[in-house]
């Protein structure tokens, strides 16, 4: 895909960065389990936290297509910074932007752009994952805000964030219409991680559980509307899926890369190692052009549910392939960590999971193919 010479010369900005910076550091957070602070607080310093929110706000003022961009570099060389990014923006940002009032964006995106914390997105839960709608958790009017208990888990980045996006019902047997959205600060009394997670891959980010005890919020804590809350997390879900897309796209890149310098150092390829080799790069630009087709959708503020599912679904399972692909062409020493793929093998299956599985990514794109033939499309 040709793209303007301001996105090239983003990409190169990006591709320096995640090279120079947070490449150095893939495998040791991987080894460890530790957090991929240090390559935060390096986005966080260049404003890369911030990419498409506007100036006013604190952010880059650039488009969607420039932050897929910088997720795709990020994840290439290290998929734990680039679902760190992803989350944080997509998640844990762009419902305050899209739905927050004019006080909450003052409030909290300057800060959340500039990296002053994370923002995260508390949706998933212990019995409610594919199944958006059957949150548990709940949501109780008082006299002085809402009181929220119950728990979420899989949360990207909440040991480190300052605000989560809490989905909680307000009244359980209206099911997905009874759901309200709340910006929920960390700080808050009764608020508390209650476990992290110890993960197959992406182990230099952080996930975890979280529990609600009586945690009281404030009346303008709601984002949105009360029972607006399937409505906002399913369009926030919607343009995650372009980031999780690039995310994906990103790590198929990177098994790519691997293999194309495992091949290079063995001088001439066989015919078989070359026709994977030329597979592999096929489906990886295939995939690059969905995701940057499904971005400039959300660029020209178009809803694009299909696209968006064709974007993350593609690229996920393209990713998951390229890296199993690799590895069987290099053999044992791609199960060592003297290479990277085996550790993009691990974090690529995150990708056909989060943000709705592959099955349900296929549910949404032939719902969206029947509408266009009802409506005479």
């Amino acid at each position: 895909m040709l793209l303007s010479a301001t996105h090239q010369k983003f990409r190169e900005e990006l591709r320096c960065f995640a090279h120079d910076i947070v490449e150095p550091n893939a495998r040791s957070g991987d080894l460890s389990g530790e957090f991929v602070k240090g390559n935060v607080e390096a986005m966080a310093a260049r404003g890369y936290l911030g990419i498409p929110w506007p100036r006013e706000l604190g952010g880059m003022g650039l488009d969607y297509l420039s932050y897929a961009i910088a997720v795709e570099e990020i994840s290439r060389v290290c998929a734990s910074t680039g679902i760190t990014i992803a989350a944080h923006t997509s998640l844990g940002t762009y419902p305050i932007y899209k739905f927050g009032t004019e006080q909450q964006k003052a409030q909290y995106i300057p800060q959340l752009a500039a990296g002053s914390y994370l923002g995260s997105f508390g949706l998933t839960e212990p019995n409610a994952g594919s199944d958006a709608a059957s949150v548990e958790t709940t949501a109780r009017k008082s006299e002085h805000g809402y009181v929220i208990n119950g728990s979420k888990r899989f949360i990207t980045s909440a040991s480190f964030a300052g605000t989560v996006i809490v989905a909680a019902s307000l009244d359980r047997s209206l099911g997905r219409k009874g759901i309200t959205c709340f910006i929920v600060e960390t700080s808050t009394p009764g608020f508390s991680v209650a476990s992290e997670e110890n993960k197959l891959g992406l182990r230099g980010s952080n996930t975890v559980e979280l529990a609600f005890e009586d945690m009281l919020v404030p009346f303008d804590s709601i984002l949105g509307r009360e029972y607006e809350g399937y409505r906002i997390f399913m369009e926030t879900l919607d343009g995650g899926r372009i980031s999780i897309g690039a995310f994906c796209l990103g790590m198929a890149q990177g098994a790519l890369d691997d293999l194309t310098r495992w091949i290079a150092d063995c001088g001439k390829p066989s015919q078989i190692a070359s026709a994977r080799l030329a597979d592999v790069a096929m489906h990886v630009e295939a995939a690059r052009l969905m995701v940057y087709n499904a971005a400039q959708y959300k660029d020209a503020d178009v809803r694009a549910d299909k696209e968006c599912a064709y974007a993350k679904l593609y690229a996920s399972e393209v990713a998951v392939r390229a890296a199993s692909t690799a590895i069987g062409t290099i053999g044992w020493p791609a199960l060592t960590t003297a290479r990277d793929v085996g550790r993009i093998y691990r974090d690529a299956k995150l990708g056909e999971i989060g943000e709705g599985t592959s099955e349900v990514m296929r549910l949404i794109i032939a719902k969206e193919i029947l509408k266009d033939t009802s409506d005479g499309r």
